[in-house]
């Protein structure tokens, strides 16, 4: 954290959010979690099942 807080001090060009810069040199570019891409594939699934019954739903308020 000390080294992040030097290297935000020394640089030239102050960014325009400290914090922003703080994450990003603390472990933004850190691999992601496995399980956190399990979740996001899951959440993509969820979301496509959804359009899905909302689109036979839609269809099916035609019919009736």
């Amino acid at each position: 954290l000390f080294a992040v807080l030097v290297a935000l001090y020394e640089e030239p060009e102050k960014p325009d959010s400290a914090l922003d810069f703080l994450k990003h040199h603390l472990g933004a570019s850190a691999p992601e979690n496995p399980e956190i891409e399990a979740l996001r594939l899951e959440v993509a699934e969820m979301k496509e099942k959804y359009e899905a019954v909302m689109e036979e739903n839609k269809k099916l308020k035609i019919k009736v």
